[in-house]
């Protein structure tokens, strides 16, 4: 029985291999995406959740809110890890990761500038799991100067030598350190990489007692099955004793004064499994993921899968008048509905499984792209996972069960009488049902349509908008100081190069990656109001250097020693300090240090706002003094020769130094970085939002197959009767456009809201315009009818002769 319902699938699929081809097709591209998105789904769930503490790890974090700006940071201070240790027997153990910069490291001839480092605690290896593949994890790291380092490490400066007791010198710290262990690698699914892991013994900061700076990654391991809130409810005490009495000693106020004005300071903790998706602090180790993108895709690849399986129901009932006399004769023979049940749902997994055979070869074609554009490492290898291929077939089945149900019963309900005498007719309720899953699937089309449009035009905003300096042609230069004695040579050739404008030596930049403190001053009016401010150390050609305009004042002076005490701020900060009618001249007050020093000065200038932080932030108040951060040099060119300006950058930067490479970055892509995710983000969705449309409008032109062939003999009448080709188009079209008209009134709404709530994450954000959801219709509108069309012109063309002669 099951051989005989097998050959009369596959000819009943040879026999329609048009109709087969586009319903394989489409709900391959289904599952295909619904794959693909899983694998997406399932890598964002899964990070930190293969170390052995996983569920027992939390990691402490810093949030205070100073006169209504807001600090939220994943650092804390240095004996925050050995306090909690102490004080609280519930912690069973605490370890630290501090970033340790972007030294210069050197081995024998071989010199590599290293940027992904930490230093950390001793008992790392014992909190994380990370196993090492040469070396002890209890001791590796307990002395000083020792490092421990990826495969790939230990390959790139030793070869194939065993790397263990060897000696890297770390050139930009003076320092040798001692390799004591080697991992593999550490995995991607994780909050932070390093491909060397230094032994934080090595750090003097390390052993401060200073509750008053934050620098320090913290993690405590906590009892198996025990609520972290209680912990956390605990930790004001610890702010209590060990922060207060500093807070007088540097700030001239305890706790009580300072939450009297109205702020706020404390420390918390957020489990490890959730820094990637759901932490708020800033200064993390690494790019994190956003929970409402998991959602948002998670909801596409539902939708996908349901729009596949709609399809499939649309298309198989859409042939139906073809099968119905085989029905018929089938129920005349004796069949009963279950044999016909079994007949159409093995056809329908045989579908299935096809699709999905097809599927997969779409999937291994589409990884590479989608991850390209994610900035994920994915893999769908069927052979290294032996419980993938078997998950599959389930799936399959699952799909062809759930696609083919109300198609197996569609056609077996026919009755024989009926359908022998030609006249098949359809329950309004199954037409309806079809009409709302056309609905359906262009609901999720134009939604998706709309949300691209208006992520391409924040991002266009954001690109467009007025930043208060210029970014184009603008070079950074990081780290030039490694020239040691040799960088003055270096920086006077470039300003004798008469393509370079100008140029700064400055570790504060605009965009991307930077410098970054939390200074907390006050001014002579209102010396008991601390107002945390940004302090950027920049020299004479920093504002001329990156455009900014003076609303006020002047520029720092070679020829003015007072300058060194100068300040410019910008607009946000004088409207701050209360200042805005006269600002020049005003004082303000530093604290230097700890230990309560602080420094005095005087405005001599104000440059107007510029947006030194993502436009996710609003601008905060700024504050430059004259100082030399360790940094970048930042060059503003003017040639249409970029090329040979770099090249000979590159030149005199070699005839200097073999040890460090040279390297460089622009500040337009420096800031284009800063919303990648958000630029990668649209690309998806448009990709995404071009499929839904694609099978939706397979959807729809099964549909009109069926109505077609259901109206054939009206067709044919109204032809005979006069009708032309224009009428029998609008016959046909009138129904199907009211169905996407319905789905425009249901998206319009929900995607405004979506939207909405997605640009609440930009302080600068574009305001939604009608036009674009009118745009998202119209297209939605136009497809249909040209997908109807093709249909309709067909029946409309056709003889009527041939419609009637049954009759």
């Amino acid at each position: 029985m099951f051989k005989n319902y097998l050959k009369i699938a596959f000819r009943n699929l040879w026999r329609n291999k048009t109709f087969s081809a586009i319903n394989i097709l489409g709900l391959a591209i289904g599952i295909a995406t619904c794959l693909v998105i899983t694998l997406f789904v399932a890598h964002e769930l899964s990070y930190d959740l293969y170390h052995e503490k996983a569920d027992r790890l939390v990691r402490v974090v810093f949030r205070a809110s100073i006169q209504g700006d807001k600090i939220k940071e994943a650092v804390v201070m240095p004996p925050v890890a050995q306090t909690l240790l102490a004080d609280y027997p519930e912690v069973q153990a605490a370890t630290r990761i501090r970033h340790a910069g972007e030294p210069m490291v050197t081995y024998g001839d071989k010199a590599f500038k290293e940027t992904s480092l930490a230093h950390v605690d001793a008992n790392f290896f014992e909190v994380f799991t990370l196993p090492l593949l040469q070396g002890d994890p209890k001791t590796a790291l307990v002395q000083p100067y020792t490092v421990v380092i990826s495969r790939a490490t230990a390959q790139k400066y030793f070869g194939n030598a065993d790397p263990i007791g060897k000696v890297l010198n770390f050139k930009t710290w003076e320092k040798t350190y001692r390799v004591t262990g080697v991992f593999d690698k550490i995995p991607a699914n994780t909050h932070f990489h390093f491909d060397l892991i230094a032994s934080l013994a090595s750090d003097l900061d390390a052993k401060s007692s200073s509750w008053m700076t934050s620098n320090y990654y913290t993690y405590l391991v906590l009892p198996k099955g025990y609520d972290y809130k209680k912990l956390e409810a605990k930790l004001p005490q610890a702010i209590e004793k060990y922060m207060g009495p500093q807070m007088i000693e540097a700030m001239g106020m305890n706790l009580a004064e300072f939450r009297k004005k109205g702020n706020k300071i404390g420390l918390f903790l957020e489990p490890v499994t959730r820094i990637h998706l759901h932490s708020e602090s800033t200064n993390d180790m690494q790019p994190k993921g956003d929970i409402r993108y998991v959602y948002v895709f998670g909801a596409i690849a539902v939708f996908m899968l349901l729009i596949a399986c709609i399809n499939f129901m649309n298309l198989s009932t859409a042939g139906a008048s073809k099968r119905a006399r085989e029905v018929g004769i089938r129920k005349v023979l004796g069949s009963v509905k279950l044999q016909l049940v079994r007949q159409f749902l093995l056809e329908s997994i045989l579908v299935t499984m096809l699709a999905l055979g097809l599927a997969v070869l779409f999937v291994q074609l589409a990884l590479p792209i989608f991850n390209q554009l994610a900035g994920k490492i994915l893999a769908f290898n069927l052979l290294a996972h032996p419980g993938l291929l078997p998950g599959l077939l389930v799936f399959g089945l699952f799909i062809g069960v759930l696609a083919g149900s109300y198609p197996a019963f569609f056609l077996s309900s026919f009755r024989p009488v009926a359908v022998l005498k030609g006249k098949l007719t359809t329950a309004k309720s199954s037409l309806s049902l079809r009409s709302g899953l056309v609905v359906f699937q262009f609901f999720v089309s134009i939604t998706l349509m709309i949300s691209t449009v208006l992520v391409y035009q924040q991002l266009r905003y954001i690109w467009n908008k007025e930043l208060g300096y210029n970014k184009d042609q603008v070079l950074v230069l990081p780290e030039t100081w490694v020239l040691g004695q040799q960088e003055k040579v270096f920086l006077n050739q470039l300003a004798q190069d008469p393509r370079v404008v100008s140029m700064s030596a400055s570790g504060y930049l605009p965009a991307g990656p930077t410098y970054g403190n939390n200074n907390m001053i006050y001014t002579e009016d209102n010396p008991n109001q601390l107002v945390k401010t940004l302090k950027y150390e920049v020299d004479h050609q920093y504002i001329p250097t990156l455009g900014m305009h003076l609303v006020a004042g002047r520029n720092f002076s070679k020829d003015l020693a007072s300058d060194s005490l100068g300040v410019i701020l910008n607009q946000t900060a004088v409207r701050t300090y209360g200042w805005e009618k006269d600002p020049l001249g005003r004082r303000l007050t530093d604290f230097v240090n700890n230990q309560g020093e602080k420094k005095n000065y005087q405005v001599i200038g104000v440059v107007k706002d510029f947006h030194f932080k993502s436009l996710h932030e609003r601008i905060s108040p700024l504050m430059m003094v004259l100082g030399r951060h360790s940094g970048s040099v930042i060059v503003k060119a003017k040639t249409t020769d970029m090329a040979g300006l770099l090249n000979s950058m590159e030149n005199n930067w070699k005839g200097l130094t073999a040890d460090a490479p040279f390297t460089y970055s622009f500040l337009d892509e420096r800031f284009q970085a800063t919303y990648e995710t958000e630029r990668k983000t649209g690309t998806i969705l448009a990709i995404f939002a071009g499929l839904t449309i694609f099978i939706a409008c397979l959807g729809l032109l099964g549909l009109a197959i069926f109505m077609a062939e259901q109206r054939t003999k009206e067709i044919g009448i109204r032809k005979v009767l006069g009708a032309s080709v224009t009428n029998i188009l609008a016959l046909l079209s009138k129904d199907f456009l009211k169905l996407v008209l319905i789905a425009n009134i249901i998206a319009w709404p929900l995607a405004w809201y979506a939207m909405h709530q997605w640009l609440q994450d930009f302080e600068y954000r574009i305001h939604i315009s009608l036009w674009i959801f009118a745009l998202a219709g119209m297209a939605a509108l136009l497809v249909a009818l040209l997908t109807i069309s093709i249909q309709a012109l067909r029946a409309a063309l056709s003889n009527p002769v041939n419609s009637l002669r049954s009759e």
